[in-house]
């Protein structure tokens, strides 16, 4: 039997590449409805957000999940899911909604943006973002440069 602390191992898988590739609006944490061996996948952290994207059904309205790879647990033998399946998302009505309605303008989809457990349920935190230009992306990684050099020559000057 696994110890408590063991049940409680922090899972947590974040899409680092959608914040450098879009800039995000806006937030929005959703379930996700998972099959038995793809919570076993998850919580050993084989998932993969980084492809993955959000689309909108208005008709009944929902959400639903594409391209995000759930590899296949190993134990479960011969019962396994499909690695690249669609996996609908779970959300109150209006916030599909007003996700649709903001989803309309050009240039603007939905991203995966992290994966984790919250009271025993799988959560995706998903964000409405607009792609960014490459120069945008080159102007935020000197930004970051800039940002982590000054850090560095003030932490000397504290230091003596």
């Amino acid at each position: 039997m696994a110890s408590k602390k063991d049940k409680n191992k922090e899972v947590s898988v974040e899409n680092r590449r959608a914040r450098h590739d879009y800039a995000i609006s806006d937030t929005l944490e959703c379930g996700i409805v998972l099959q038995g061996t793809e919570v076993k996948a998850v919580r050993d952290g084989r998932i993969s957000l980084a492809e993955g994207y959000v689309r909108v059904q208005l008709e009944p309205p929902s959400l639903y999940l594409h391209q995000v790879t759930i590899e296949e647990y190993g134990p479960a033998g011969p019962r396994q899911h499909a690695r690249g399946r669609t996996r609908k998302l779970l959300a109150h009505k209006r916030e599909i909604q007003r996700l649709a309605r903001q989803v309309d303008q050009k240039g603007m989809t939905i991203v995966p943006l992290k994966l984790y457990f919250k009271d025993g349920y799988a959560k995706l935190l998903i964000g409405l973002g607009k792609g960014k230009a490459r120069h945008d992306k080159r102007a935020a990684i000197a930004q970051r440069q800039t940002k982590r050099d000054l850090d560095r020559v003030m932490s000397r000057k504290m230091r003596g």
